[in-house]
């Protein structure tokens, strides 16, 4: 009987492991990778050289300033990723951005930030910088890894940050947004701290997502 128990236990954690699987690749259907994991081949590095990769992560040095830009625009899509800060750090997503002028007011910027705790504010990691707060601060503690998922579609922008849901604004109902560009570059900033990227992949968007 113990024999059989521990074989229908094992056969379900397969079963389940399988299913899970099947659903992550379904999940990831249509995303292209951004980052190669070997070098900077889709980006541009604005200002300081200070991006590198190592051991397979794209790591920002916090040397300088500026920012790293993809090499295409985007308008309407979803972009998931990864990042880890150090202590006390700061950076930053930047969507629709321009080519010229700061990215985090041509375009948008979901903060990053070693902020874990704290109350939510427009400067909390996961809101949107100087436009609108997240609904909690689901951020990490500095030195593990965070999941962000951003969806740009149409005037709609919606930020999941490790499995939660945790801002959603209509760039035509915001006072800050209505006059931002709806086309732009994908960019992550060097505020000055070090900070690493991996699984950094986007899926352009033919439907738009339900906004409801």
């Amino acid at each position: 009987m113990v024999v059989l128990a521990t074989c229908l236990l094992f056969f379900l954690g397969l079963t389940l492991g399988d299913e899970t699987e099947k659903k992550d690749q379904k999940d990831e259907k249509g995303f292209v990778s951004l980052f190669n994991g070997k070098d900077l081949t889709g980006w541009v590095v604005m200002g300081s050289e200070s991006w590198k990769v190592e051991n397979g992560l794209l790591v920002c040095t916090g040397e300088g300033g500026g920012w790293l830009r993809s090499e295409k625009e985007y308008d309407d899509f979803v972009l998931r990723l990864e990042y880890k800060i150090s202590k006390g750090g700061n950076s930053g997503i930047f969507l629709r951005a321009a080519l010229h002028g700061n990215p985090a007011y041509t375009g948008m910027e979901i903060q990053i930030l070693d902020d874990y705790g704290r109350e939510p504010a427009h400067w909390t990691a996961g809101g949107m910088y100087d436009v609108m707060a997240p609904k909690k601060n689901m951020s990490k503690p500095s030195g593990e890894w965070n999941q962000v998922e951003i969806i740009c579609s149409g005037p709609w922008v919606i930020v999941w940050m490790n499995g939660e849901e945790i801002l959603r604004v209509s760039m035509d109902e915001h006072p800050k947004l209505k006059d931002r560009l709806r086309k732009g570059y994908i960019g992550l900033q060097n505020h000055g701290n070090r900070v690493e990227f991996r699984n950094i992949r986007i899926k352009p968007l033919k439907e738009k997502p339900d906004k409801a």
